[in-house]
């Protein structure tokens, strides 16, 4: 079996309803305006807390704090599915205070970080104001972070690639393809061999230990997403190198069960060990970053982890993305706008059905919503709209200023 069945859950029966769709997304967007304080932000939710945590603190990354919730409730009201009251991104310059004040309160410096650090709020700003000096702000951060051990999205140079693509989509400044080429320069010099697998990896250092991820957000594939899309910004020659290098990777690291494949969290572990099967270990996240594949080379391949994700079924650890229903949805989303099988739609929408009982449960169950875009609600809004829009914009992965740079995200006529 390529997952653990006591992690997800029998799949509800429950017609597809845009109209319950749309309710929701309101319903989140209205509760999280309402419960913000310009002092404390939003209050934490207990799932995301860990053991000794203090639940009055403040949490604000990108990942599960203000700054990513403030980005879901901008980018809501961007793309039309929303109406705010307040513009939840007026004051960055105390958000970014805050959340170096939180970084430096857990031991880290890390400042360029994507998901935890200065890097997504500087972007914010500079979306709403460009100017010279963000733009070199961020172009210091991004430098600064080629050579982080960590070699992944939260941390690491992948997620510093990303944000250098986001930039370049937005204003076209060749300073931003330049940081790019740089930092997958940098990037693929780091590349290990293995015998074993006869394939490419990174070593990631991370949280004091060293590992060998291939996952979505702490692994290999994550990298493959910034650099699949922007493989136009690399010097001739290097993206058929690079196409090279990841397909042989995630082709040989995968583990075949009948017509469904999976991966397991780590190059050196055997599958045996954990079989998750959710965005940030396992088949989802796979297809996710490997959705925009620019030919058929690997559609065997993500059809089958598509299939594997099915099967599954829904997380029980409730709608969110990164480690939930919501998050597998969006795989079934990439599958549809990739092979325009109306199938793929249908499993998203009824996953996004399924994942409306779960936000509405724990709901109840907490008294409070999960303020977190990677981790709760707001980003569970996020793929409700993409669902009512049969559309595939993975949330500060895909998309970060409101449009997509190209159609391959669109909305299908």
């Amino acid at each position: 079996m390529l997952h653990e069945p006591d992690r997800h859950e029998a799949l509800r029966s429950i017609a597809w309803d845009a109209a319950r769709a749309r309710a929701v997304i309101a319903r989140i967007v209205a509760d999280t305006e309402a419960r913000f304080s310009p002092q404390r932000y939003w209050p934490a939710h207990p799932l995301d807390l860990d053991p000794g945590d203090d639940a009055a603190s403040i949490a604000t990354p990108l990942y599960f704090g203000a700054a990513g919730v403030m980005w879901a409730l901008d980018y809501l009201q961007a793309v039309g599915a929303a109406a705010l009251g307040g513009d939840p991104l007026a004051d960055p310059d105390t958000l970014l205070e805050r959340n170096r004040e939180w970084l430096n309160s857990a031991g880290s410096r890390d400042f360029a970080s994507y998901l935890m650090g200065d890097t997504p709020i500087l972007l914010m700003a500079y979306g709403r104001q460009p100017g010279a000096g963000l733009a070199d702000r961020l172009a210091a951060l991004i430098e600064g972070n080629i050579d982080h051990p960590a070699r992944e999205l939260m941390w690491g140079a992948p997620g510093t690639l990303l944000a250098a693509l986001f930039l370049h989509e937005r204003d076209g400044d060749v300073r931003w393809a330049n940081l790019f080429r740089a930092t997958a320069e940098r990037l693929w010099s780091r590349l290990e061999w293995s015998d074993a697998h006869r394939c490419r990896y990174w070593t990631q250092d991370l949280y004091g230990q060293r590992s060998t991820y291939l996952d979505a957000v702490h692994g290999f594939v994550a990298t493959a997403s910034p650099l699949i899309r922007g493989r136009h910004l690399l010097a001739s020659g290097d993206w058929e190198a690079w196409r090279d290098c990841i397909a042989d990777t995630v082709t040989r690291t995968a583990t075949w069960e009948g017509d469904r494949a999976s991966w397991r969290p780590l190059l050196d572990v055997p599958f045996e060990g954990k079989k998750l099967m959710q965005f940030c270990h396992g088949a989802p996240g796979f297809v996710i970053c490997l959705g925009d594949w620019p030919d058929a080379e690997l559609d065997a391949l993500l059809l089958a982890a598509g299939r594997a994700t099915w099967a599954a079924g829904p997380l029980a650890k409730g709608s969110n993305l990164c480690h939930g229903t919501g998050g597998n949805g969006y795989a079934f989303l990439k599958l549809y706008l990739r092979t325009r099988d109306p199938l793929w739609l249908e499993r998203a929408r009824a996953f996004a059905m399924h994942g409306i009982e779960q936000f509405e449960a724990d709901a109840a169950r907490y008294g409070q919503l999960r303020y977190s875009l990677w981790t709760g609600d707001p980003g569970f809004a996020i793929y409700l709209w993409d669902c009512v829009q049969a559309q595939a914009r993975f949330p500060t992965l895909d998309i970060f200023y409101g449009a997509a740079a190209d159609g391959t995200r669109q909305a299908a006529p």
